[in-house]
């Protein structure tokens, strides 16, 4: 059963509620992989990781959920790149992530991977809670623990959804324009939500670790 080719129409309630439950379910995911990790000593992130996040998010709500998409999609104004590019986009991706792992500063490498993976598009659908939960993901395996919070980066992301789409749009209109993303933006707002769920400031004493004097676009691995 695949509740969007029934409804058609993810404002549907029975396809609201499964939604939510499966964002339940999700977010339980989450913290158990980043834990496992941990406790295995396996610090980097990889596509079986980002695969079962997206199937736990859309499950039963769309096909193809945890598989790469089979098709073209558009988003909004955005034209994610073509079908048959997103293996080796995903491949360079992830390789370039966990080649940076130990020298990018965590919170701009969340930038980045949060950037990037809205910009390939590489589900069918729940690109954006697979991403967040990537970005999260990454800054509690830098962190080497789940940094707690009565609302996780994730669930701060969504709520503050106009101010992030805003910067996603922006990065992605400078790599059209230059091959470069400009990540301060969304940087900016993934310290400052990041501060909120911690209840720290971030920009304290050089705390969100990220070096005023070299760009945000210069730290994080190169896109192509």
């Amino acid at each position: 059963m695949i509740l969007f080719e029934l409804t058609r129409s993810e404002d549907h309630p029975v396809y609201q509620k499964l939604m939510i439950e499966n964002g339940n379910r999700h977010y339980d995911f989450l913290r158990s992989i980043v834990v496992a990790s941990l406790e295995m000593g396996r610090p980097f992130l990889s596509q079986q990781i980002l695969k079962a996040l997206n199937f736990h998010a859309i499950v039963c709500l769309h096909t193809h959920a945890g598989e790469y998409r089979p098709c073209e999609v558009t988003v909004g104004d955005h034209e994610p790149p073509a079908f048959f590019q997103v293996v080796p986009l995903m491949d360079d991706f992830i390789n370039d992530l966990n080649r940076g792992w130990e020298k990018t500063d965590p919170v701009v490498l969340a930038t980045y991977a949060l950037w990037r993976l809205n910009y390939i598009h590489p589900f069918i659908n729940g690109n954006g809670r697979t991403a967040r939960a990537a970005a999260y993901y990454i800054l509690c395996i830098s962190a080497g623990q789940w940094l707690q919070g009565d609302a996780i980066l994730p669930e701060l992301l969504r709520q503050n959804r106009p101010d992030y789409v805003e910067a996603l749009r922006h990065a992605d209109k400078s790599f059209k324009e230059t091959s470069q993303p400009d990540l301060g933006p969304l940087h900016a707002i993934v310290s400052a939500l990041l501060a909120q769920q911690l209840g720290v400031d971030l920009s304290a004493n050089g705390a969100s670790g990220t070096d005023n004097a070299t760009p945000v676009s210069d730290q994080v691995p190169q896109a192509e």
